[in-house]
C-alpha cells in the first residue's frame, strides 16, 4: 500500500502547520527527512531539523512525532510534522515529500478512508466525523459527536450481534433436525423474542419524526404571503444583511432565497419567495410555482400579511405575522405583530422560530441522522416483520434467509457490505488531508 501525505491544517498564513503521513514508508521518511536520524520516542513531540532528502538544505525546525500502528487514527504508521506557518515552508516540505520513492499526495478523505478499512472506525462514526467538520450550529454539533462516538454504531452492532445469534439457532434447526435432542420447531420459536426485540428496538430509532436528518439540514422557514408584505425587509431584518433587494415595486423577488441562521443553536434556514398572486408575467408566474413547492416541503411557514392583507394559512404548520405594525395600531386574527423597519416584535417572532425548531428538531439526541441508515434500517425492520409472523407457520429455511438479509442490512449500516460506490461519494466530500 503506498504512503500518503498532505497538510492537515488549514492554507494560508499560520504560527504552525500540520502535515501527515500515514503509511509504511511513514517512518523511512521521517528518517530522510532528519538525515537518518533514528525516530524519536512514540508519541512524543520532539524538535528537527528537517532537510531536503535531495540537497541537504535545511527546510524548517520542527516539532515532529512519530506514531507506530496500529493505535493510531488510521492504523498504520503515522508522522505528523509541526512546521512553522509559512506558505513557503510548507509547499517545500510537501514537494520533498512527493519525491520520496513510495509516497503520494492524498486525495480527500484519504486518511479517515484508511482508518475505515483498517477497523478503525465504522460507517456511522466516518459520517459523524463529517458532520462535526460541517457542523454550523451548537445543536449540529453534539449530535455529530455523538455519531463519531457510537451513538448509533453501538445499537447496530447489538443488534446484529443478536440477529446472528437468533439465525445461528435457526440454522441449527436445519443442519441438525435428524437429532434427537434438536427440536426443528422450537429453535425459531425460541428466536422469536430475539427478534420482536431487535425489531422493535430498531422501530423506537425510526420512530424520531426524522429528527436527525432535519438537523443536519436545518429547519427550513418560508416567507410567503401577498406581494409588498414584507418578507424581503423581515429576511434582512433577521439575516442583519442585505440579503435580498427590497422594493415598492410588487413582484421584485421572482426566485427563493435562501440564508443559514444559527438560533440558540440550532440550524435555520429562511427562504424569501416571491409574492403569492396571480400574473400574466412567465417569469414572475415561475416564481410563484416555486413559492408553493417551498411551501409544501417546509416545515414551517410564515404567513407575512402587510395593513389590509387577508390572513391565510396555507400550511399545517404556519405561523401569522401582521407586518408593518409601525403603520397599524395592533395586529388581528391572533397574528403577531412586527415592524422590521423599527425592530418592534422582531425578538418575538425569534423566540417562536427558535421554540417551533427546537420541538422539531431536539437537541441533537437523535440516533440515525442519514437517509442511508433510515432506509436500511427500514429494510431490517421489513425482513424482522416477515421471520416474526412466520416464525410459527413458515419453513426454517425461509425464516432463516430473512434474518440473513436483516443482518445484511445491519451491517450496510455499520459499513460492513454493500457500501462502495457510497463510499466513493463521502469520502470525496472531505477536505484533503482528513
Amino acid at each position: 500500500m503506498e504512503t500518503i501525505f498532505a497538510p492537515a491544517s488549514g492554507f494560508g498564513r499560520a504560527a504552525v502547520a500540520v502535515v501527515r503521513i500515514s503509511g509504511p514508508q511513514a517512518r523511512a521518511a521521517l528518517e530522510r527527512l532528519s538525515h537518518h536520524a533514528p525516530p524519536p520516542p512514540p508519541r512524543r513531540l520532539s524538535l528537527r531539523i528537517l532537510h531536503d532528502p535531495q540537497t541537504g538544505a535545511p527546510l524548517d525546525q520542527a516539532l515532529v512525532a512519530w506514531l507506530p500502528g496500529p493505535g493510531t487514527f488510521t492504523g498504520e504508521d503515522v508522522v505528523e510534522l509541526h512546521l512553522h506557518g509559512g506558505v513557503a515552508v510548507r509547499a517545500a516540505v510537501l514537494r520533498a515529500l512527493g519525491r520520496l520513492p513510495g509516497l503520494v499526495p492524498a486525495e480527500p478523505g484519504a486518511f479517515t478512508r484508511r482508518a475505515f478499512l483498517n477497523g478503525r472506525m465504522d460507517l456511522t462514526a466516518v459520517e459523524g466525523l463529517a458532520d462535526l467538520i460541517d457542523a454550523e450550529t451548537e445543536a449540529q454539533r453534539r449530535q455529530a459527536m455523538r455519531q463519531l462516538d457510537g451513538a448509533l454504531g453501538r445499537h447496530v452492532e447489538a443488534w446484529r450481534t443478536s440477529l446472528l445469534d437468533a439465525l445461528a439457532a435457526t440454522e441449527a434447526a436445519l443442519d441438525f433436525s435428524d437429532e434427537g435432542d434438536v427440536d426443528a420447531d422450537a429453535l425459531p420459536q425460541a428466536s422469536l423474542a430475539v427478534v420482536v426485540r431487535v425489531r422493535n428496538g430498531i422501530r423506537a430509532a425510526l420512530a424520531d419524526g426524522r429528527r436527525g436528518e432535519r438537523l443536519r439540514d436545518g429547519y427550513t422557514v418560508v416567507l410567503a404571503g401577498p406581494p409588498n408584505a414584507g418578507k424581503s425587509t423581515l429576511l434582512n431584518a433577521l439575516a442583519r444583511r442585505d440579503a435580498a433587494i427590497v422594493s415598492a415595486i410588487p413582484g421584485t423577488t421572482r426566485d427563493a432565497i435562501e440564508v443559514r441562521c444559527d438560533l440558540g443553536g440550532l440550524p435555520v434556514v429562511l427562504v424569501d419567495t416571491a409574492g403569492l398572486r396571480e400574473s400574466s408575467d412567465v417569469i414572475e408566474a415561475e416564481g410563484v410555482a416555486r413559492t408553493r413547492r417551498r411551501m409544501e416541503s417546509a416545515d414551517l411557514v410564515l404567513w407575512l400579511a402587510g395593513p389590509g392583507d387577508p390572513i391565510e394559512r396555507p400550511h399545517s404548520h404556519t405561523l401569522v405575522v401582521r407586518t408593518k405594525a409601525d403603520l397599524v395600531a395592533a395586529a388581528s386574527g391572533g397574528a403577531l405583530a412586527i415592524s422590521a423597519l423599527t425592530g418592534a416584535g422582531l425578538d418575538r417572532l425569534l423566540d417562536a422560530l427558535q421554540e417551533a425548531a427546537a420541538n422539531a428538531l431536539g437537541e441533537g439526541d437523535a440516533v440515525v441522522t442519514r437517509e442511508r441508515q433510515r432506509l436500511a434500517l427500514e429494510r431490517c425492520v421489513e425482513h424482522l416483520d416477515r421471520a416474526a409472523a412466520g416464525a410459527a407457520t413458515m419453513p426454517p429455511e425461509l425464516v432463516a434467509e430473512d434474518l440473513r438479509l436483516a443482518v445484511r442490512a445491519l451491517g450496510e449500516v455499520a459499513g460492513r457490505v454493500g457500501v462502495e460506490e457510497m463510499l466513493d461519494r463521502l469520502f470525496a466530500s472531505f477536505c484533503i488531508g482528513k
